[in-house]
């Protein structure tokens, strides 16, 4: 039996073919963008990028485009992808395409696929798996990529004209988050004396830190070239899970990387910078959620006093 799975609820006005199949996203995904247009066509991708093309399958009719952000923590692309294309399979969806990001074609792939507009959807070209498939006249394709500690799902469906032919027209709800203001970096290091080092990718347990690139690191290392008198103690902080000896042993080790990567990539002087770690002695959230423990596992950057 096919699952019916309600992705909005609203939109009563709409043909009831365009609520016959949704998919049913992880607890704590944000819906970002709504888009649907009565009378349109689209480009479906049916295999990987290939003699300077993707081969596509143009198709018309009512076109309603969706993306969601996922706080996933250290969730590969696959991890997130594969429970939704169990819900496709489930509702009698025939697979067209089902790639990763270098077997699709990356970054030739990307930018020949249709995708929302930042920030409504973001792809890193590195790190995405996309599938297209079809169950009759209608078709779907999904695009899942990461930016750490968050992921994006872009779902575009497309549903067969319907009879008598509906006017052409836009709906976008809910309206599209603003994205949050930058972050002034040396500003919060002159007042607060620190700032957390968003963005950046451990493996759960380890302390390596992931391939990147993280925007943080080079607004960082730009600050330090600006100012060679500059210097700075890269601070690691945990969750209370384990023991203390542990956590700051962790801790320690993932702002050892930070530096590491600011000191091989950047090129800064690695006796500018210190790497320490305070286990989870220093929480800036309650450990009793999932969402603290997330905003307690961090790498600080903490402005050090003038060398006399």
């Amino acid at each position: 039996m096919i699952r019916r799975l309600a992705l909005c609820a609203a939109l009563a006005a709409f043909p009831a073919t365009a609520q016959d199949f949704g998919l049913s996203l992880p607890q704590g995904s944000r819906q970002l963008t709504e888009r649907i247009r009565a009378l349109d066509s689209y480009d479906l991708p049916t295999g990987v990028w290939a003699n300077g093309a993707v081969p596509v399958r143009t198709l018309e009719g009512r076109v309603e485009k969706r993306s969601w952000r996922i706080s996933v923590g250290s969730k590969t692309t696959l991890q997130i992808l594969a429970p939704l294309r169990d819900q496709i399979l489930e509702a009698g969806f025939d697979l067209l395409l089902d790639c990763a990001a270098q077997t699709c074609g990356g970054f030739d792939f990307r930018f020949a696929t249709e995708v929302i507009p930042s920030p409504d959807m973001y792809v890193a070209v590195r790190d995405y798996r996309f599938l297209s498939a079809m169950r009759g006249d209608e078709a779907l394709s999904l695009l899942v990529s990461r930016n750490p500690p968050d992921a994006y799902v872009q779902l575009v469906q497309v549903f067969p004209r319907s009879a008598p032919e509906a006017e052409d027209e836009t709906v976008v709800a809910p309206a599209p988050v603003q994205p949050a203001p930058p972050i002034d970096m040396m500003g919060r290091l002159q007042t607060r004396g620190r700032v957390i080092l968003s963005g950046l990718d451990f493996e759960t347990g380890a302390g390596a830190l992931g391939e990147g690139p993280f925007d943080t690191l080079g607004e960082l290392a730009q600050i330090l070239a600006a100012d060679p008198a500059l210097n700075l103690a890269l601070v690691g902080h945990t969750d209370n899970v384990g023991s203390l000896e542990s956590n700051i042993d962790l801790s320690r080790r993932r702002a050892e990387a930070v530096r590491d990567r600011l000191v091989e990539q950047y090129g800064i002087a690695p006796d500018r910078l210190q790497a320490q770690g305070a286990g989870y002695l220093a929480p800036i959230a309650s450990n009793l959620t999932p969402e603290g423990r997330d905003a307690n596992r961090r790498v600080e950057a903490v402005l050090l006093a003038p060398q006399p």
